[in-house]
């Protein structure tokens, strides 16, 4: 339920002042200052506040409205008041126990960390955060192939036809974390169930930025589609808000894309071929029009790992393999909203998969603009298989991003897969050729899903990096920067986690 910021009383801003003043060394560890850094935003005011377990706010709303007041209240007294002046209220709590909060206006960087900091001044306060917002990865297209090298023997094949000879992933579940799903006849067969996971189409309730919303005109339900994600030109050159924030150009149908590279139908005469063509996809929507907030894509990783997320049903199909082919930057410390889904999707059994990203930089090691280390999606959370890009000569992709902190790479150059025709909203069916770690990370998601269909014991997330890693294929050209130990090889992990291996 949604909670209005009260008007508060002199009492409240004077005990909040008092609390800033007395609180603020202690406060200063709980505040992630780093995660302003993390989308290249200007301008904030969407933050994740986590109190206490057992505190009065954690237990009821009067409370937190009282306690975010107040720190609404102080924080507008040391901006000076006015047209400073900065009310809050409570989106929604996540499945974790954070809480969403919102501010009644864009905040620069300066007035973002001075509301930070007076919210953690409150010893019931666990841990303050921007929340972060994250875009599907995507590089320019390479011309279209004819052919899907990824699945092949070649160069820079993952030899999923010979692993199609044993399983082809019949009773195994991915769930593809992404923009939604099209309607499409070389998909639709193993397309099961889903979400919507984006909280809504609210401009109200997506503050600072009104058009990081649904686009399909409700908030969350169960219906995954994707109505588009894309801005027009005169749409977007009327509009300083899309200029600084979003991209214009047709919708990606990225979800689509993905969702086909894992499992399209396969042995039907027609488009393309699946990495797991027996397996079934559940397509949970968490991007839309400019991207996605991390918030919305941790409860959809609780949710999709067959976790309890408040007001939405329970997945009736947990993921045996997650894939997300999403990110941006984000703090060199993996967020602790991600850690903690992560952690639970990995307890539940669900292997995650992420896009190692496209910007052509260490993934550990990289800073921004200001100097600030970044990482990228989510390759520094751990509990996760990164995976990096290579071209039809089993080459890095240029784009490819690199390091220490990737485990595997797999074909993501010019990869074929199902698309829809639609400039803004969907039409007929297609097929396209993109390129990008995106396609890259689903080859994997496919094979870890091959593998768990035949394994004696469904592997834990560490075994099948294990097994992944142990098993691929050597990179058959010289490597310009680590990216794993090599290629996945479907045919060699399937044979390996077959013989209990």
């Amino acid at each position: 339920m949604s909670i209005r910021s009260n008007t508060f009383n002199a009492l409240a801003a004077a005990m909040a002042l008092a609390l800033c003043a007395a609180g603020s060394a202690s406060a200063a560890g709980r505040v992630d200052l780093s995660s302003l850094h993390a989308d290249g935003s200007q301008s904030f005011g969407r933050l994740l506040v986590t109190y206490k377990p057992g505190t009065a706010p954690r237990r009821d709303a009067v409370s937190f409205n009282k306690a975010i007041g107040a720190a609404a209240s102080a924080a507008s007294n040391r901006l000076g008041g006015g047209d400073n002046t900065v009310q809050l209220k409570r989106l929604r709590r996540t499945a974790g126990g954070t809480d969403v909060v919102l501010s009644n206006r864009a905040l620069s960087r300066d007035e973002a960390i001075t509301v930070m900091k007076e919210i953690a001044a409150d010893e019931n306060v666990l841990a303050v955060s921007n929340d972060i917002r994250m875009v599907p990865y995507l590089t320019p297209n390479d011309p279209k192939f004819k052919d899907q090298f990824g699945f092949g023997t070649g160069a820079g094949g993952i030899r999923a036809t010979q692993a199609w000879d044993v399983t082809q992933g019949a009773g195994a579940v991915v769930a593809v974390i992404d923009t939604g799903i099209t309607n499409h006849s070389d998909l639709n067969a193993n397309v099961i169930g889903g979400y919507d996971m984006i909280s809504g189409d609210d401009p109200a309730d997506a503050l600072p930025h009104p058009y990081y919303v649904a686009n399909d005109g409700n908030g969350r339900d169960a219906n995954p589609a994707d109505p588009g994600d894309g801005i027009s030109f005169s749409e977007y050159f009327s509009n300083a808000t899309l200029q600084k924030y979003c991209r214009y150009g047709s919708s990606t149908w990225h979800g689509t894309h993905v969702s086909g590279t894992v499992a399209a139908v396969t042995n039907n005469a027609k488009g393309v071929a699946g990495t797991a063509p027996a397996a079934k996809v559940v397509p949970v929507r968490v991007l839309g029009k400019c991207g996605g907030y991390g918030s919305d894509i941790a409860d959809a990783i609780i949710w999709a790992s067959g976790g309890s997320v408040p007001g939405i049903p329970a997945n009736p199909n947990p993921a045996d393999v997650i894939n997300m082919s999403l990110g941006g930057s984000q703090p060199a410390a993996c967020p602790q909203i991600y850690k903690d889904a992560l952690s639970a999707a990995a307890a539940r059994g669900s292997i995650v998969v992420v896009a190692a990203g496209n910007s052509d930089q260490d993934t550990l090691t990289a800073t921004d603009t200001s100097g600030a280390a970044v990482g990228y999606t989510m390759t520094n959370c751990g509990t996760v298989i990164s995976v990096a890009s290579t071209t039809s000569s089993g080459a890095r992709s240029s784009f490819s991003n690199y390091g220490a902190g990737i485990d595997i790479a797999a074909p993501g150059s010019s990869i074929v897969s199902t698309h829809n025709s639609g400039s803004q909203g969907p039409s007929t069916e297609s097929y396209k050729s993109n390129s990008g770690t995106s396609m890259a990370s689903p080859h994997v998601a496919g094979v870890a899903a091959l593998v768990q269909s035949v394994a004696p014991t469904p592997l834990t997330q560490e075994q099948m990096r294990s097994l992944l890693k142990r098993t691929a294929r050597a990179f058959p050209v010289a490597i310009d920067k680590p990216i794993g130990p090599g290629i996945v090889d479907a045919a060699a992990a399937v044979n390996a986690a077959r013989n209990g291996q």
